[in-house]
Formats: C-alpha cells, sequence, structure tokens
C-alpha cells in the first residue's frame, strides 16, 4: 500500500488505515523503532500479557503438572535456629 507523508505541525507523519490497526491490534499507543534502515511499528504488550490463557489451557489439558516440588519443610530438623 502507498501512502503521502503529510505534514502536522513542525513534525511529519502517515495516516494509517483504521483496518490496518485492527489487524495489528493497536490501541493508543505503539512501539516505535527503526530497524535496517525501515521503521517498524508493534503493538504495547504488557509483561505477562497472554499468560492466563496460557495456564488455564495447560490447565484444562492436565499439562500442569509441578516438575519440581520447591516447597521447604520448616519443621525439618536440618535446619539450624
Amino acid at each position: 500500500m502507498k501512502t503521502n507523508i503529510i505534514r502536522i505541525g513542525n513534525s511529519k507523519g502517515i495516516r494509517i488505515p483504521s483496518f490496518i490497526l485492527k489487524e495489528c491490534k493497536f490501541s493508543d499507543e505503539v512501539e516505535l523503532r527503526v530497524y535496517k534502515g525501515s521503521i517498524v511499528l508493534s503493538p504495547i504488550k504488557t509483561a505477562r500479557q497472554g499468560w492466563n490463557a496460557i495456564y488455564k489451557s495447560m490447565h484444562e489439558e492436565r499439562d500442569d503438572d509441578l516438575l519440581f516440588n520447591d516447597a521447604i519443610d520448616i519443621d525439618s530438623e536440618d535446619w539450624e535456629w
């Protein structure tokens, strides 16, 4: 798709069609960076985004067993106080 660069105050910009914004799942903010001479826009992702859905899916598929038990037995005689 070809688009024109327009003046926006002292800066320049482009208009991004709404169907592209929806397809890319952009909200009011985006990540903007330059990579190998290209401008790259990415949606902002929060830490642990999507983890709940992944863990729910794992639980439904019974794939959520503990890999190791890291619980500490505080009543153990191995402890020195």
